[in-house]
């Protein structure tokens, strides 16, 4: 029953929206707010409400980011309009190492092009997109003038966070290599043995506008048959406040092409052993 009313409900779509549907050449502007929970854990338990609003006031420019994506039918950049801090009046140099750069998507050929800045050194990540396998719902809600069906899918943390670092990456990594025994020549392997990892994955709603038939989305989302206009993954979510189509001024939409060429997974492992280095050379200076 909830697919035949899902059913209805597309086609219903593309009756009552037929202008957007018969350009053939548009462009499109999206503004998107980000708002991330902040979870103190058990830290947080020992602070007072006094004390909790003064570190969410803190670290506002972190919890709390406005972007930008400019779109066509078939290509998309999206970025991150830059926020000075409140208090300092500077950017927040050391979160940078680690945000999302200038993000270019060709949905059409499956192509990634993203801008990177580590420690003052440029990258330029070409990869595939991520493969996201969503599930369409029959559920909808209005978002702005826009009515919006919902998605969810279940995405590897690898493909949300490869720009991203963690101290417990090293800290896991160091246990892992220490808990497996090196293999020695003569040991076999049998079915008994065998472990199957579990890839550390994230849930994701998203929530897309048939009434702009593009497959673009904010960040690594993508691929469904509209607009993605509200996307939520773990403590974040982020909605579309604005759009303006086929604006009075052309929007260039080109990939980013400054830096040294690199894939994602190279990109990760670069990130986390400079990390360690660094880590290690604090070490052996106190020492």
């Amino acid at each position: 029953m909830k697919s035949i009313i899902f059913l209805v409900s597309v086609v219903a779509s593309l009756f009552l929206f037929p202008s957007q549907l018969e350009v053939q050449e548009f462009q499109g502007q999206a503004v998107y707010i980000s708002k991330t929970r902040m979870d103190l854990g058990t830290w947080g338990a020992r602070m007072s409400e006094e004390q909790k609003k003064q570190m969410q006031s803190r670290l506002k420019n972190r919890l709390e980011k406005t972007y930008v994506l400019n779109f066509n039918k078939e290509e998309s950049v999206f970025d991150e309009k830059e926020k000075l801090d409140a208090m300092s009046g500077a950017t927040d140099s050391w979160g940078n190492n680690f945000a999302a750069g200038e993000q270019y998507k060709n949905v059409k050929k499956n192509e990634l092009v993203q801008s990177q800045e580590f420690y003052g050194k440029q990258f330029l990540v070409k990869d595939k997109l991520a493969a996201i396998d969503w599930k369409l719902g029959s559920e909808t809600k209005q978002i702005g003038k826009y009515m919006c069906f919902k998605a969810t899918a279940i995405i590897p943390n690898t493909e949300l966070t490869w720009y991203s670092f963690s101290w417990s990456e090293i800290t896991n990594n160091n246990e892992e290599s220490e808990e497996k025994p090196a293999a020695t020549e003569g040991d076999s392997v049998t079915t008994e043995t065998i472990e199957i990892e579990e890839i550390p994955s994230t849930k994701v709603e998203a929530w897309y506008t048939l009434q702009i038939p593009v497959g673009h989305g904010p960040a690594e989302y993508w691929g469904l048959p509209g607009l993605i206009l509200e996307v939520s993954a773990g403590d974040t979510t982020m909605l579309c406040t604005k759009i303006v189509m086929n604006p009075k001024e052309k929007i260039e939409i080109e990939a980013p092409d400054n830096g040294k060429e690199i894939t994602k997974v190279s990109y990760k492992e670069t990130i986390v052993g400079k990390m360690m280095e660094m880590r290690n050379n604090r070490g052996r200076r106190r020492g």
